[in-house]
């Protein structure tokens, strides 16, 4: 354990907000270890090193989407971070994202993943959001009791799907519903244009 988190109380508050710009270093810091040690992420299978413009940028363009990327705040150091992006590009998935979220090694087993998911999904399903899709390492056994004590099913398995640290990886798709997911429609939504008209047209 490095000694800046040896020199935090046990009992020290974690505060969750929105990451800034002022973060980007601690961000980074924690992901480098990630990648090069394949510390229990959300199955980001990532090898490139994340330079500090590019986080700035997926914050920005985050930012621009009203997406939150916050970030846990303990004993004053940055111990972890997480955030949503689309799921997919189509309009049809314009309510579901993926998430990732990212725990610092030396804040393991000090309620960080317990304060930050339900702080996403609290976030997301504020903006309109009705699904939330994450992929796990599937020996990753810890993060999947984090994402099914905070609501996540098991909906999937990806067998052999990656390749790292000389190793083939499995991962499981995991699933949660946001505010009242599926139950209704969307306030905004609408059926499109060639549908009603293919509708109409198949009942004339």
């Amino acid at each position: 354990m490095a000694e800046g988190a040896a020199a935090i109380p046990t009992h020290a508050e974690v505060v969750i907000r929105p990451s800034s710009d002022a973060d980007v270093s601690a961000m980074i810091a924690i992901y480098e270890r990630h990648i090069r040690k394949g510390v229990g992420d959300t199955g980001d299978f990532e090898e490139e090193r994340l330079l500090p413009d590019e986080l700035r940028r997926r914050r920005k363009t985050m930012r621009s989407k009203r997406l939150p990327h916050l970030v846990a705040e303990r004993g004053g150091q940055i111990a972890g971070y997480a955030y949503a992006v689309p799921f997919r590009k189509r309009p049809a998935y314009r309510y579901a994202l993926k998430h990732s979220i990212y725990v610092h090694p030396d804040h393991l087993h000090a309620g960080i993943g317990r304060r930050l998911l339900p702080a996403l999904i609290e976030a997301c399903a504020a903006g309109g959001y009705r699904q939330m899709i994450g992929y796990i390492d599937a020996s990753n056994e810890a993060s999947l009791r984090l994402h099914e004590a905070c609501g996540f099913a098991r909906v999937g398995y990806l067998p052999a799907i990656g390749y790292k640290y000389g190793r083939w990886s499995d991962s499981v798709i995991v699933q949660c519903p946001l505010g009242t997911g599926a139950d209704d429609q969307p306030s905004a939504w609408h059926r499109p244009e060639r549908t009603r008209a293919f509708r109409l047209s198949s009942t004339s």
